[in-house]
């Protein structure tokens, strides 16, 4: 426990005043979603209701053109776009593919397809050749729009990352999207007033519901980009007065790898909203930038344990609230960190976790709880490995994050690593996530990736980091005697790979399949590749023979 210290809360004021408003947001949000299916409000119900309000109000920015559309407007658009499909023969039920970058259409497209019961299979317009076809195959897709470049019936598919393989079709029904934006609304004290800017792909559910979710729903004006530009970041909050930002992954980091200008303190942004925000830059980040407030949360497209960091504690990305376990029922249980098998006790239930034990989260299925309910994917096998038994008690069923969290002695919960990025060296669990963020911080916020790869004969997996350097500038002597102070022995990368650019999915988290699969070998990798040589104390190039004598032994790790 002591190795996860970094979570103590001692001393923090008004704990209990964080536990009671994090209950009061999800009761808040739990009783308008039964509201809304008593009254069967779906999406365009809830849109139409802004409309009356709003009228004239700006809804959308579109930043690049700089056209806006009113509340009025972005009705009357997605009212033509129900009466063509609607013409052309599409009923409810049928699904319709959008595969287009951020444009001012996009949102208006999905809304006029769920006006009359269309389902839209939201694409990532960065997809080609067998990736897109297996995405537009899955959906069932009766036709697709393309760019130039009910309450319980299905609103869209969100696609997931595919980090790890092919991305699932995730189900989006209304209730779920009304309970997305409305718990973040709520708990990080949104205004109507607020405006937000928006320049995450709108196929991810970031964008599309986190975001627009603000305007569709809650009247909120929302400026929407292309896609992000970190030069232009700043400029565009002041441009439009924005009041909240939204990141998503390496965002952050890729604003303050910015060269300082005046522009950076002369918004009006209170509040960044989002998730994946490093712990050692969160404050370098607040600081430099001057946002008083980081409203991080932790959730997925699909998941029924999504969490929120309410009271803007460093590093956390959620609070769950140990005194009312019953009223939100998810935890952290205790998992194989290489493989995430489940650990189980005697009585064959799964055993939580205690203060400062990693585990992965999990939240309890209840299908007639509109928080605990979970969708899944369009494809069953898909939805059935994502689904655990006997975890809380026997007999029940509880969704499978696949996310290995902390959580502190007041119920303050910290990210620690993805499904399968864990592994173990030396005896010791290394976390990617942790060494990542470490090494990045050491490299001038250069992109870094780090994951295991397997070495004949060796006990477990050995460290590999792959860092975008396409300057060849990392100076590796510099870098070792800088790992020594940073990290122990056991989480320093054995090997290292420098290439021009990191693969990253639309959503900027990194891709690590291939990498991993490619390991270490000179003879199917073209980049630089380097060793740690312990006997030295530095890294020394790898070429074929060095390779060679790693995987036969004789040279020793």
């Amino acid at each position: 426990i002591s190795q996860y210290s970094q979570y103590s809360s001692i001393g923090e004021p008004n704990r209990l005043l964080s536990k009671t408003f994090a209950a009061s947001v999800l009761l808040r949000v739990k009783l308008n979603v039964k509201k809304h299916l008593r009254e069967r409000n779906t999406v365009p119900k809830l849109f139409a209701k802004s409309v009356k309000k709003y009228g004239d109000k700006t809804a959308l920015i579109f930043e690049g053109t700089g056209e806006k559309w009113s509340f009025k407007e972005l009705d009357e658009y997605s009212n033509r776009v129900a009466n063509l499909l609607l013409q052309r023969g599409f009923k409810e039920g049928d699904v319709i593919a959008l595969f287009m970058e951020n444009r001012s259409q996009y949102v208006g497209l999905w809304l006029g397809m769920a006006k009359i019961g269309v389902e839209a299979a939201l694409i990532n317009f960065n997809l080609r050749l067998e990736a897109l076809v297996h995405c537009v195959n899955i959906s069932s897709a009766k036709a697709v729009v393309f760019g130039s470049e009910l309450t319980d019936d299905r609103l869209f598919y969100i696609y997931t990352s595919g980090t790890t393989g092919m991305p699932k079709a995730a189900i989006v029904v209304h209730s779920r999207y009304y309970r997305m934006a409305a718990l973040v609304y709520y708990g990080f004290r949104m205004k109507s007033e607020d405006v937000l800017y928006d320049c995450l792909p709108l196929y991810h559910s970031a964008g599309n519901i986190v975001g627009v979710g603000q305007c569709l729903i809650h009247g909120m004006t929302v400026v929407i980009r292309k896609k992000f530009s970190a030069s232009k970041f700043w400029d565009d909050c002041i441009k439009y007065n924005c009041t909240i930002v939204q990141y998503i992954g390496e965002i952050c980091r890729y604003l303050l790898n910015q060269p300082k200008k005046d522009t950076e303190h002369q918004h009006k942004v209170r509040m960044a909203l989002g998730n994946g925000l490093r712990q050692s830059i969160w404050e370098e980040f607040t600081t430099r930038f001057n946002v008083p407030q980081i409203a991080e949360f932790y959730g997925a497209t699909e998941c029924n344990c999504s969490l929120g960091n309410f009271d803007n504690k460093t590093g956390a990305c959620g609070f769950n609230s140990r005194i009312l376990p019953f009223f939100y029922p998810i935890r952290l249980v205790k998992v194989n960190e290489e493989t995430m098998e489940l650990i189980r006790g005697p009585d064959g239930v799964c055993i939580p976790c205690g203060p400062g034990e990693p585990g992965q989260l999990v939240g309890r299925i209840i299908q007639n709880d509109p928080l605990r309910r979970f969708d899944g994917y369009v494809n069953q096998s898909a939805t059935n490995k994502k689904v655990a038994h006997d975890v809380f008690k026997k007999g029940d069923s509880a969704y499978l994050s696949g996310d290995v969290l902390v959580m502190d002695d007041y119920g303050y919960m910290y990210f620690k690593d993805r499904t399968g990025d864990t592994f173990r060296w030396k005896g010791e669990n290394v976390s990617t996530t942790e060494v990542e963020g470490t090494l990045s911080r050491l490299l001038d916020m250069k992109d870094v990736v780090v994951y295991g790869v397997e070495v004949p004969g060796a006990e477990g997996k050995a460290g590999m980091a792959a860092i975008a350097d396409p300057e060849h500038s990392t100076d590796l002597v510099k870098f070792s005697r800088d790992l020594e102070k940073a990290l122990p022995p056991y989480a320093r990368p054995v090997f290292l790979r420098f290439l021009p650019e990191v693969n990253k999915t639309g959503t900027f988290k990194f891709q690590k399949t291939d990498m991993r699969r490619e390991g270490f070998d000179p003879n199917v990798i073209s980049d630089k590749l380097y060793f740690l040589d312990c006997t030295k104390g530095q890294y020394v190039e790898l070429n074929v023979e060095l390779h060679r004598s790693i995987v036969s032994g004789k040279q020793k790790l």
